[in-house]
């Protein structure tokens, strides 16, 4: 239970302003060398005892400059930066991304690419969780649950490399559709079942056999840093942490896109269904558990798009001069070949409207927004992001405050910290 400091004896200790015994109060540095800080992080904690007073938390360690680089490459070329972001699923920063800049340019993506962006940011969704969710087990000792949670992670892997080429970054959207569609759709469908249908729901039942009622990891994280839904609210808490204490919000569900809205190919296709899920604890047991479940909803999603992929082009037609043309144009037509040269021509590129547009969807860990400022060039003029590991990080201090210093880790581990959304 969180901790209430008490006056100290004022016969024989000296008292700070507040009335607290101030003497034997002492700082100490958590990280950033600490493997649960991921050597990013730096937590400096004001302690009484081993109970911590006060945290202030500091970041900088990456000198990123993520920001700014929107400002000088193109937004096409921008794509291979905001997959560092988080790059525990680089996925999902695409959509965001490059969602913002077709917003701008009024275009709607073909059937095929909504589908196939649906199917690929839950991937990422789940490539997240597992890695939340493992690292949360192993920071408390159970080692085991990261193993169970990393081995499906390299099955995703597999398929990131199969649909776009690259493992890690992939870089696969481009403005108006994605860089290469898939080499093989019958090979992908079997990967894809394999890892949904065999694979993830087998290490789901082995995380929860081993910690669901395992009773030192309950009683490491149950009650432990309780979040209201109130406090949730005032903080601008988005994604599970949100959810976890009772805020029902999904960018999903409230700003559909892609394949979350109604009549998403043009024909009166409905929304795909799934459900939201919510707790009202607040804990670091709650934000565990309801990983767990959005998992199960991710799955659900992809099984109902899998197997009816739409066929068709993957890209917006060549003639709006916003994508680049297909590799046989370019290849095989002197026009194909000017257009090529016109769009990636530092002096040349596509041009935009003039004016400002915000786009988000909902990442793992909550809404990922970026706001564009345009100046009718082919780069942005202005590139702002809204990371939601970056605002939940602001609340830490809060929610440590009162626990032990071995309550850090398990309270660190429920907000998943990618260090690479603080430093921008």
């Amino acid at each position: 239970m969180p901790f209430t400091l008490t006056k100290a004896n004022e016969d024989t200790i000296i008292l700070d302003d507040q009335g607290l015994d101030a003497a034997n109060r002492w700082v100490l540095n958590f990280g950033p060398q600490h493997p649960a800080t991921h050597t990013t992080l730096r937590l400096v904690l004001e302690l009484d005892g081993e109970r911590v007073v006060h945290c202030t938390p500091h970041i900088g360690y990456l000198h990123s400059g993520f920001e700014k680089l929107g400002e000088h490459l193109d937004y096409n070329q921008y794509v291979t930066i905001v997959d560092r972001m988080d790059y525990s699923a680089p996925i999902y920063n695409e959509l965001a991304w490059h969602g913002a800049v077709e917003k701008l340019l009024g275009i709607d993506l073909t059937p095929r690419t909504k589908v196939l962006r649906t199917i690929a940011g839950e991937l990422g969704r789940i490539q997240s969780h597992l890695l939340c969710i493992g690292a949360a087990g192993l920071d408390l000792g159970a080692f085991t649950a990261f193993l169970y949670g990393f081995n499906e992670r390299e099955l995703i892997y597999d398929i990131c490399e199969f649909m776009t080429g690259q493992r890690y970054h992939t870089s696969w959207t481009r403005v108006g559709g994605l860089n290469q569609d898939l080499p093989d759709e019958a090979v992908f469908q079997k990967m894809m079942h394999n890892l949904i249908d065999n694979a993830l729901p087998r290490a789901l039942g082995d995380i929860e056999a081993l910690l669901n009622r395992n009773r030192i990891f309950t009683e490491r994280t149950r009650g432990i840093s309780p979040l209201s839904k109130a406090d949730a609210i005032a903080w601008s808490i988005t994604g599970p942490v949100a959810r976890a204490a009772g805020v029902k919000r999904d960018v999903r569900k409230d700003d559909p896109y892609l394949c979350f809205k109604d009549n998403w190919d043009g024909k009166g296709a409905p929304a795909v269904d799934f459900k939201v899920p919510i707790m009202t604890t607040g804990d670091v047991y709650a934000r565990y558990y309801l990983r767990i479940e959005e998992l199960r909803q991710s799955i659900h999603i992809i099984r109902q798009l899998l197997d009816n992929i739409p066929g068709g082009p993957v890209n917006i037609s060549p003639e709006t001069k916003d994508v680049q043309p297909p590799k046989d144009q370019v290849y095989g037509s002197i026009e194909g070949l000017i257009h090529q040269f016109e769009m990636i021509m530092t002096n040349r590129g596509f041009t935009t409207p003039v004016g400002e547009v915000y786009n988000c969807i909902e990442s793992a860990n909550g809404e990922l927004g970026y706001y564009i400022v345009s100046d009718g060039s082919s780069t942005a003029w202005r590139a702002r992001t809204r990371p939601p590991i970056f605002i939940n990080y602001q609340a830490f201090p809060k929610l440590i405050e009162g626990h032990t210093i071995s309550d850090v880790v398990a309270v660190l581990g429920s907000l998943n910290i990618i260090a690479a959304e603080l430093d921008r």
